[in-house]
């Protein structure tokens, strides 16, 4: 396993742009407004020849009143459990508050290794006088930051390597499956990764958009080794009115490109919505294999036929997309979560399916004998030879005679006949035109 470090701290001193500068991207929102970040964050992280996991907390508010800062404060706990060594990160320009002597005890507790950094130190030369108060919070020396030039990251990251743990082997992790779970704000995201991971990993509330930010979380179980991602809820663009909103909205669809498979929620008690289509058209427009998970089952009085009728409706809505399975489950009480990881693993063996070209075109061949390719003034289409380019999704090259011939319905049909026969169950594929001699390259 990788040493993990804590970034923690009442809220805006800087967390978020020292865990921006250490990961060397901008993978934390940043703003002036208190409490934005809400969420573990993590990213991978490398210092002298070392990785490491770097987790960017909420800040914690010992004397909290508000729900929220209750739930960031039992973030920043739950980081701090999982961590080989923390970062106590505080203000110079504010010098030692009360909250930072609350904070500096709750640490020392946790009996985990201590790193004290003062951020905003942004001029070079001899450390200021100020920072010898820091010395009366009784956590060793304090490390002088600016997070915002990078002054002092080295020496800072040199303190927390000193207290990593002895390296081992770590065995290769590609084959675990890298989940995003999207959907609109409430439909419980966080709900049903909390319920998987069985613990209070993500805030979860009924104020729609609590989660801001993406949160990574590992899980091996019966069937298999998951990356789940989860993602703050998308909201209509014209509701995007704050810049911390646009960032999230962002961190979604950032979401999305890291996965192989995308477990898109529907809210049962609200249907399938537009809002629901144009966050599943993100996923199916870049080519993940998805599961449509209708949330909140258990809240939906039963008749007969009551689900097959939904799946129904559901399944018209997300007619785009009909190779998505739909599972019903409630995140709540955990009901039929079996059968949702049997289809996150369907399809994301089915995502990476390669089909030998032979038997590609032994299929191509009898489609085109069943169903005659179509004409236009005289012309008859000819397919002559099908292959496999990619995966993740599958995408096959048709060659022609002429493209303009090939006309979307009669691509529709070889489609529908290469899942007839190969399955391809919750992966889009993708089926590419191309005249036979063309030396242009390809764009998969």
């Amino acid at each position: 396993m990788k040493p993990t470090v804590a970034i923690v701290g009442r809220p805006n001193v800087g967390k978020s742009m020292l865990f921006n500068k250490l990961a060397g991207q901008r993978l934390s929102i940043v703003e002036d407004t208190p409490g934005v970040t809400r969420d573990r964050l993590y990213a991978d992280c490398e210092w002298r020849g070392r990785s490491f996991s770097l987790i960017d907390t909420g800040g914690i508010e010992p004397r909290a009143d508000s729900d929220m800062l209750k739930f960031m404060r039992l973030q920043a706990e739950i980081a701090i459990r999982h961590a080989d060594v923390v970062i106590f990160m505080t203000d110079l320009t504010t010098g030692v508050t009360a909250a930072d002597g609350d904070i500096a005890p709750m640490l020392l507790r946790s009996g985990k290794p201590i790193v004290l950094c003062v951020n905003k130190v942004d001029s070079l030369g001899a450390p200021p006088a100020e920072l010898y108060e820091f010395y009366d919070l009784g956590l060793g020396e304090p490390m002088p930051v600016s997070a915002v030039h990078g002054h002092g990251t080295g020496d800072l990251l040199d303190a927390c390597f000193e207290y990593f743990p002895p390296e081992e082997e770590d065995d290769a992790d590609a084959d675990r499956i890298r989940v995003a779970i999207i959907g609109k704000p409430n439909a419980g995201k966080s709900s049903l990764l909390n319920t998987l991971m069985g613990e209070e990993r993500v805030i979860v509330s009924n104020i729609p958009g609590t989660t801001r930010d993406s949160v990574d979380a590992q899980l091996d179980n019966e069937f298999g080794s998951f990356l789940f991602i989860d993602t703050a809820g998308i909201r209509r663009r014209s509701k995007v009115e704050e810049s911390v909103e646009r960032y999230s909205v962002l961190r979604a669809m950032l979401a999305i490109d890291r996965a192989d498979v995308c477990v898109i929620m529907v809210d049962a008690t609200d249907g399938a919505t537009e809002q629901d289509t144009r966050i599943a058209g993100m996923a199916h427009e870049k080519g993940k294999a998805a599961v449509i998970c209708v949330n909140k089952w258990d809240l939906i009085e039963k008749e007969t036929n009551t689900m097959q009728q939904m799946k129904d409706k559901i399944a018209e809505t997300f007619s785009f997309m009909s190779y998505a399975p739909i599972e019903f489950i409630s995140a709540k009480n955990g009901s039929r979560l079996p059968k949702l990881f049997a289809h996150i693993v369907k399809a994301a063996q089915e995502t990476r399916r390669r089909v030998p070209t032979g038997i590609l075109n032994d299929v191509l061949n009898d489609a085109t004998t069943r169903v005659q390719p179509p004409t236009d003034k005289g012309k008859r289409l000819k397919v002559y030879f099908a292959t496999q380019v990619a995966v993740a999704p599958p995408t096959m090259v048709l060659f022609c005679n002429d493209k303009e011939l090939f006309h979307f319905s009669y691509l529709r049909y070889i489609e529908n006949r290469f899942r007839e026969i190969f399955g391809f169950e919750g992966t889009p594929i993708r089926l590419i035109k191309r005249e036979k001699g063309e030396n242009e390259e390809l764009r998969v």
